[in-house]
């Protein structure tokens, strides 16, 4: 079973900076799309950004765009997300996950498998 590990959550104030990392056994680690998401309280769980195989082309949410960036290594089987200019609003959960095979470039929850547990991100004003 494929695993995934997120690390660097964490609180700041708005304005901040924090850098998600998520590493996972999945090989060949550059056969697979990686996303990130995100679930704040009382809500569902929402797509924030997808990078593609080898990384040269990501797409986000309305939300997100122009403050985080979703970056990968695929030597170290890793993705990042570096998140900049938080807002309180971005206070949640943020989860990665591999998609499936077949999912070349969808940010649609069902075409992911494998999730991670999460880290917590917390922005206060």
């Amino acid at each position: 079973q494929v695993q995934l590990q997120e690390s660097g959550g964490g609180s700041v104030q708005a304005g901040g900076s924090l850098r998600l990392s998520c590493v996972t056994s999945a090989r060949p680690f550059d056969m697979y799309i990686m996303g990130w998401f995100r679930q704040a309280p009382g809500k569902g769980r929402e797509f924030v950004a997808v990078i593609n195989r080898g990384g040269g082309t990501a797409y986000y949410a309305d939300s997100v765009k122009g403050r985080f960036t979703v970056s990968r290594d695929n030597d170290e089987n890793t993705v990042y997300l570096q998140m900049n200019n938080l807002r309180p609003e971005d206070t949640a959960v943020y989860s990665c996950a591999i998609g499936q095979l077949l999912n070349f470039f969808s940010p649609a929850q069902s075409k992911f498998d494998s999730w991670g547990q999460g880290a917590q991100v917390t922005v206060s004003s």
